[in-house]
């Protein structure tokens, strides 16, 4: 296989998730030429940490304007062709058209047990069964092996931290108040009173719309930060602390200690890599994040913080 098309587009936590899959087609395909079609926040950590290419899409843009937007969805679906496999690590149905509009003639996807949109199976000719129990890492690993046969692969975290700076957030214990959904939002009174029993180490780090979230703790805030810098911050730091979201599953990978504050959804499948044994788990009961209590977190955060 000359090329291969990796279709996993968003968000921050998924993409992280789809790192070691694609290093590991990396490592074992040494003669393909593997490009990652994601969207354009994210071309800079797939292109320096996975290594490979990226082909950034905009589809939010584009939904919104298709007519202004037409030339650059053109020189995307242009520069999707001639691939002679592709595969989907998303199991959506946008995803799953992109990927037949690369007409690429062998199409990989998962098997649609393992799918939330079943029609997306419409769009992949070769199914791979994955064990839908396991942590999505080793599910998007399994589709990977489905293409390639198993391998473990490198990631370049180093070369993606060169130059962030930032360095006057060291050694500090991250609090990551937002979160994608509602419902994955641990109150933002238990997260004061966290901060307050964690003392000047404490840090707020927030992203889009979440600064006023932040700013409620009463920890010190850190300043607005793009990828790079976030993930600076994030390496440096003591331990982190968070929901169910990207910037938890970004200091995971870069092996700082990540505390998981979990209740809609499983850390057996979605929890920071590695690190499961840290997370305060609410799935199996109420999964309500408000029913994590700060002494849980405490107790937790004592438990993982290096010495």
């Amino acid at each position: 296989m000359k090329r291969l098309l990796v279709f996993r587009l968003s968000a921050l936590g998924d993409v992280i998730h789809t790192l070691p899959a694609v290093a590991a087609l990396r490592e074992r395909l040494p003669q393909t030429r593997i490009e990652w079609v994601v969207e354009a926040p994210y071309r800079e950590l797939v292109e320096l940490v996975g290594g490979v290419d990226a082909i950034p899409v905009r589809l939010k843009k584009w939904s919104k304007s298709l007519v202004a937007s037409r030339t650059d969805m053109m020189a995307a679906a242009r520069a999707m062709r001639g691939a002679d496999a592709a595969i989907d690590f998303q199991g959506l149905i946008k995803s799953g058209v992109l990927m037949g509009l690369s007409r690429a003639p062998l199409r990989y996807g998962f098997a649609p047990n393992a799918l939330k949109e079943k029609q997306a199976a419409w769009f992949s000719n070769r199914r791979i069964q994955v064990d839908t129990s396991a942590h999505v890492i080793d599910q998007n690993l399994q589709l990977a092996a489905g293409v390639a046969g198993g391998a473990q692969g490198t990631l370049h975290w180093d070369r993606f931290l060169d130059g962030a700076g930032l360095g006057a957030f060291a050694n500090t214990v991250v609090l990551l108040p937002g979160a994608g959904k509602p419902n994955k939002l641990w109150p933002v009174e238990r997260f004061r009173e966290l901060a307050q029993r964690i003392g000047p180490a404490a840090l707020a780090v927030w992203g889009p719309g979440e600064k006023e979230l932040a700013d409620a703790i009463g920890a010190r805030v850190a300043p607005p930060t793009n990828l790079r810098q976030l993930a600076a911050i994030l390496a440096q730091a003591r331990a982190v602390i968070g929901a169910d979201t990207g910037p938890l599953h970004l200091a995971a990978a870069l092996g700082t200690p990540a505390v998981g504050l979990f209740g809609p959804t499983n850390p057996k499948r979605n929890g920071p890599y590695g690190q499961l044994e840290h997370c305060i788990n609410h799935f199996a009961t109420t999964k309500l994040m408000e029913s994590i209590s700060v002494e849980e977190v405490v107790k937790m955060l004592e438990q993982v913080l290096p010495e």
